[in-house]
């Protein structure tokens, strides 16, 4: 009985630390261990966006005189009679204006304004201070609406996500990808990044909260983030390679030897 006993005991550990150590492949953040609380990042990256040439931004101005503030939006489209008319405070506002080759928008009565390399707020501020020298308390809101990065590769949704955030990180884009699959190496996360016409990149490791120390931590417009294969992935699909290889081999053996039985067989008729 003694003998088939520690054969049983010695399987059962082999299958808990097999457990457990899937269970730490799959997680984020090892490093903080069972800690309650702490400090994430002792120094957190520059997160505020800057504008560049495609982006699409929505700018709205208002102000408790909406006719004092019309001449400063687009003049609304009339999906019916294709008709233009000046906008006015009751009617939703949709002026979306698109950043040219050359860096600049073109905004009415205010002219050409080279909006490449402003972030948001310093756009606003702009827009803000020169509506101002014209209308008492302008508000002015700034949005930018194509503010899109790709998800790529061992994730459950491989896909185009559109941020709808500033601060928006790798594990939102992850999150709204379904997150990775069990497939996917938390240690190694590339993120591709386009800096003054040259594309860059950077390698993450998730299961270390430092990560949030990196500039590449929070993402920007037309980033692309790609998840790779663990070990185990690659060593599964070698296996079906190679599996699917010698069944190849065996089949074309088996259908070789079937002719020559065949032809002996006719032979020795």
């Amino acid at each position: 009985m003694k003998r088939f006993i520690l054969p049983l005991i010695a399987i059962a550990a082999i299958v808990v630390m097999s457990c457990s150590t899937h269970r730490k492949q799959l997680s984020y953040f090892d490093d903080l261990g069972a800690s309650e609380s702490g400090t994430l990042a002792e120094e957190i990256a520059n997160t505020e966006l800057t504008l560049m040439p495609g982006d699409e931004l929505l700018i709205t101005v208002n102000s408790t005189d909406p006719e004092a503030t019309a001449q400063y939006n687009l003049p609304l489209i009339n999906p019916a009679t294709e008709q233009t008319s000046p906008a006015t405070a009751n009617t939703p506002q949709q002026q979306v204006y698109r950043i040219n080759a050359l860096g600049y928008i073109n905004f009415p009565s205010l002219g050409k304004i080279h909006a490449e390399g402003m972030t948001i707020q310093d756009l606003t501020g702009y827009l803000t201070r020169r509506i101002s020298r014209h209308v008492i308390d302008p508000i002015v809101t700034v949005t930018l609406t194509n503010f899109n990065v790709t998800v790529l590769g061992e994730v459950k949704e491989p896909q185009s996500v559109r941020a709808d955030r500033e601060r928006f990180t790798v594990l939102d884009a992850l999150g709204k990808s379904g997150d990775l699959t069990a497939y996917g190496r938390r240690d190694n996360i590339l993120v591709i990044r386009e800096i003054d016409g040259k594309k860059v990149y950077a390698r993450l490791n998730l299961k270390d909260s430092k990560v949030m120390e990196s500039p590449f931590f929070y993402l920007r417009q037309n980033d692309v983030v790609y998840v790779e294969p663990n070990k185990v992935l690659e060593d599964n699909s070698r296996y079906n390679t190679n599996n699917a290889f010698k069944l190849t081999v065996i089949s074309a053996v088996i259908s070789a030897a079937s002719v020559v039985a065949s032809l002996v067989i006719a032979l020795t008729r």
